[in-house]
């Protein structure tokens, strides 16, 4: 691993030349590893997830005057 700004060019360098398609490979890797989801890709799950939060809040209401 690189310890200076030179040292990483000079290991990229390397990766390029063993293996042109070394950093979209590696790349695409952490891609298929991810694990993201959640409110996203679950839009109903986020708003019962709000209204939990809406119902147990700590704030005070407010009063119209």
């Amino acid at each position: 691993m690189a310890g200076t700004r030179d040292g990483g060019l000079k290991a990229a360098k390397k990766n390029k030349a063993r293996d042109p398609e070394f950093y979209a490979r590696i790349g695409a890797i952490g891609g298929r590893k991810g694990t993201t989801g959640g409110f996203a890709a679950n839009p109903e799950l986020a708003r019962i997830a709000g209204a939990k939060g809406g119902r147990i809040s700590r704030r005070k209401k407010t009063e119209e005057n």
